[in-house]
C-alpha cells in the first residue's frame, strides 16, 4: 500500500526555466551599468582624439597657436610654461586605464563607479570640447567650458572620498586618475580665464599685472590647501596643483613677460599646496 500521507516537495532547481528566467532578470537589472561602462569607454576614445586634434596631428592649428595666440605659454603672467602642458600625456594615460578598468564585469555594479561613471563621461567629452573651442579661437567660450569641466571634477573627487577605494589599483587608476586630472584642470582655469580677460580687453586695473598675477596664485594656493583637506591629500590633485604652480613661476623667470613678483607669488603658492597634502596625507596616516 502507498504512504499517501508523505508529500515530497516539488524540486524547483529542475522546473524549466527558472534558471533563464532569473538569469534575464539579472542581465536586466544590470542593463543601466553597462550601459555606462559603455559610454565611459567611449568617451574615453573621444577625449584621446580630440587631444590628438588639439594638438595638431590632424593638421589643424595647435591651441596654443590659436586665437591670436591668447592660450599660448606667453599670454598672461600666470600661464605656466610650455613644459608643463606634458602633464597631460600622464593624465589621458591614466584616465585611459581607468576606462578599460571599469569596463571590467567586476567593476560594474561598483557603488563608487556609479557614483562617478557619468560624471567621468561628462568630465571627458567637455575636455574633447574645450579643445575643439578653444582650437576655434573661442577664448571667453572656452574659459566658461573650462570651468564647467572643473566643476564636474570636483564633484568627482567630492563622491570618491566618501568612501576608501576596495585596492590599490582602485586607488591608483580611480582615485589617482581624477585627482591629477582635477589639480591640472584647476591650474588651466587659471591660466584660461586670465587669457579670456586679457583677449576682452579686461586689464588688471589699479593692482597691475603683477600684483594681479600673486593675488591669483594665492587663490589658487588657497583652494589647493581646501582639497588636501578635503582629500586628506590627494597627491594626485596637490601634484598636478603643484606642478602647474611651478611652470608658471618658471615661465616667469625670463623673456618678455618675466616678473620677479609672480616668480616668488607662484613659487610660494606652490610650497603651500605642495606642503598642505604632505601633512594632510600624513594625518590620513596616522590615523
Amino acid at each position: 500500500m502507498s504512504d499517501t500521507s508523505r508529500t515530497t516537495p516539488p524540486d524547483l532547481s529542475v522546473q524549466p526555466g527558472v534558471s533563464v528566467q532569473h538569469d534575464a532578470a539579472a542581465t536586466t537589472a544590470h542593463r543601466p551599468d553597462l550601459v555606462r561602462q559603455v559610454v565611459v569607454a567611449v568617451s574615453a576614445v573621444v577625449a584621446v582624439v580630440g587631444s590628438a586634434i588639439g594638438s595638431g596631428a590632424f593638421g589643424g592649428t595647435p591651441i596654443a597657436e590659436a586665437g591670436g595666440g591668447a592660450l599660448s605659454a606667453e599670454a598672461t603672467l600666470v600661464a605656466p610654461d610650455g613644459p608643463a602642458f606634458g602633464i597631460w600625456s600622464l593624465i589621458y594615460l591614466g584616465l585611459v586605464a581607468y576606462a578599460v578598468w571599469q569596463a571590467l564585469p567586476a567593476q560594474r555594479t561598483d557603488p563608487r563607479q556609479r557614483r562617478i561613471g557619468w560624471l567621468a563621461a561628462a568630465s571627458l567629452v567637455l575636455n574633447a570640447v574645450w579643445i575643439l573651442v578653444a582650437q576655434a579661437g573661442y577664448v571667453a567660450a572656452s574659459a566658461v567650458i573650462i570651468v564647467g569641466l572643473l566643476v564636474v571634477l570636483v564633484a568627482i573627487l567630492a563622491r570618491l572620498v566618501r568612501s576608501a577605494p576596495a585596492s590599490r589599483t582602485e586607488g591608483l587608476l580611480v582615485d589617482g586618475s581624477f585627482g591629477l586630472y582635477a589639480g591640472w584642470v584647476s591650474a588651466a582655469t587659471i591660466a584660461n580665464i586670465a587669457a579670456a580677460l586679457v583677449d576682452a580687453g579686461v586689464t588688471q586695473g589699479v593692482l597691475g599685472a603683477d600684483t594681479w598675477g600673486v593675488f591669483v596664485t594665492a587663490v589658487a594656493a588657497g583652494v589647493g590647501t581646501y582639497v588636501a583637506s578635503v582629500t586628506r591629500g590627494s597627491f594626485g590633485y596637490g601634484g598636478a596643483l603643484t606642478w602647474g604652480l611651478v611652470w608658471i613661476a618658471v615661465g616667469r623667470t625670463s623673456g618678455p613677460d618675466s616678473s620677479a613678483t609672480v616668480v616668488v607669488g607662484a613659487g610660494l603658492a606652490a610650497a603651500i599646496v605642495a606642503a598642505a597634502t604632505l601633512i594632510a596625507r600624513a594625518g590620513r596616516l596616522r590615523s
